[in-house]
C-alpha cells in the first residue's frame, strides 16, 4: 500500500501537470485531528477546475492515480446523464494497493459557495490564492449539537408512534417492512437520543462520526452491550425482545436528556405504547381487533 506521502505526491503531481486544475484541498477524516489514523481512511480531495465537462468527457486524466479495482461516479448514478453537471462532479476510486480517493471537482464559483461550510478543509495547493482563509482544520462543525425542545419532542413522539408500525408488521409476519420500519424510525430516533446523551457527558465537544460509528467509544460497556443486543436476525421472537429493549434504552436516555435541559418527557405516550406492544405481541393470529 502506498504511504500517505506517496499518495499526496501523486495527487499533487496530477494537479500541477494539468493547467485546468487551479487549486487542491483535502477534508474528511485525514484532516480531522480528533480521528486516530488507520489504513482504511479515504483521501477526500477537491480539485478546483476551470470547467467540469472536459473532466467528464475524457477520463484519461485519472489514469496516473494508479491501477483501479473499481470506479464510481456517484453524481451520475440515478441522474439524467453526466452532461448535466456544470458546477461539481465526483470520482470515487479504489486502487489495487488498497488506497481510495474520493475526488470531487468544483468550479471556482462552487468552491467559493461551499468552502467555508466545512471546517475540515485543508489547502494543499493554491498557486492562484483562490482558497478562502480559514482556521486550521478542526471538527467543530461535526460535534454533537444540543437539542431544541421541539427536536426533543419530535423525536420522542416519533419513536413511540412508529413502534406500532413495527408491531403490526411483526404480527403480520411482514419481515422486510418490520425490519425497514424498525431501522428507519425506531433506531433513528434512538440514535438521536444517544447522541444527545453522549453530548451531555462530554459537554458537546465530541463527534460520534458518520452513522454513529464511534458510539461504542463514548458509551459505558453495559449500555453499549444492551444497545448491541437490539440488532437481531429474522427470528420474530428475537425482534419482539429487541423492541422492548430499545424502548427501555430510549426511555432511560430520554429521561437524562429531558432532565438536563428541563424538557417534558411524554410518560403517557410511553405507557400507552408499551401496553399496546404487549397486547399485539400476544395477540392470536386470528384476532382482528384489540382493545386498550
Amino acid at each position: 500500500m502506498r504511504t500517505y506521502q506517496e499518495m499526496l505526491e501523486t495527487i499533487l503531481t496530477v494537479a500541477t501537470h494539468d493547467r485546468r486544475i487551479l487549486a487542491v484541498y483535502m477534508n474528511g477524516s485525514r484532516t480531522n485531528p480528533a480521528i486516530q489514523p488507520d489504513l482504511f481512511q479515504d483521501y477526500d480531495i477537491v480539485y478546483v477546475v476551470t470547467e467540469i465537462k472536459p473532466f467528464i468527457t475524457d477520463k484519461s486524466w485519472i489514469t496516473p492515480f494508479g491501477e483501479r479495482l473499481m470506479l464510481q461516479e456517484p453524481d451520475l448514478n440515478f441522474s439524467t446523464g453526466a452532461s448535466t453537471f456544470t458546477h461539481t462532479y465526483a470520482y470515487q476510486m479504489l486502487f489495487t494497493d488498497g488506497n481510495r480517493i474520493d475526488l470531487r471537482l468544483k468550479t471556482p464559483e462552487e468552491m467559493e459557495r461551499t468552502y467555508s461550510s466545512d471546517t475540515l478543509n485543508q489547502p494543499l495547493l493554491d498557486p492562484h490564492s483562490l482558497l478562502p482563509k480559514m482556521p486550521n482544520a478542526n471538527h467543530s462543525m461535526y460535534v454533537i449539537k444540543p437539542p431544541t425542545e421541539l427536536e426533543f419532542d419530535s423525536f420522542t413522539n416519533n419513536f413511540w408512534w412508529c413502534l406500532q408500525n413495527v408491531a403490526k408488521a411483526l404480527w403480520r409476519k411482514e419481515l422486510p417492512y418490520a425490519k425497514a420500519m424498525y431501522e428507519a424510525t425506531s433506531r433513528d430516533s434512538l440514535h438521536r437520543m444517544m447522541e444527545w446523551w453522549i453530548g451531555i457527558q462530554h459537554d458537546f465537544q465530541v463527534s460520534t462520526g458518520a452513522l454513529g460509528k464511534h458510539y461504542q467509544k463514548y458509551m459505558p460497556t453495559t449500555l453499549w452491550e444492551r444497545y448491541a443486543s437490539t440488532y437481531t436476525g429474522p427470528d420474530y421472537e428475537e425482534m419482539w425482545d429487541s423492541i422492548f429493549t430499545i424502548a427501555e434504552l430510549f426511555r432511560e436516555l430520554s429521561l437524562t436528556v429531558a432532565s438536563h435541559f428541563d424538557f417534558k418527557y411524554p410518560f403517557q405516550d410511553e405507557q400507552n405504547m408499551i401496553k399496546y406492544l404487549q397486547q399485539v405481541r400476544f395477540l392470536p393470529d386470528y384476532a382482528t381487533r384489540i382493545f386498550l
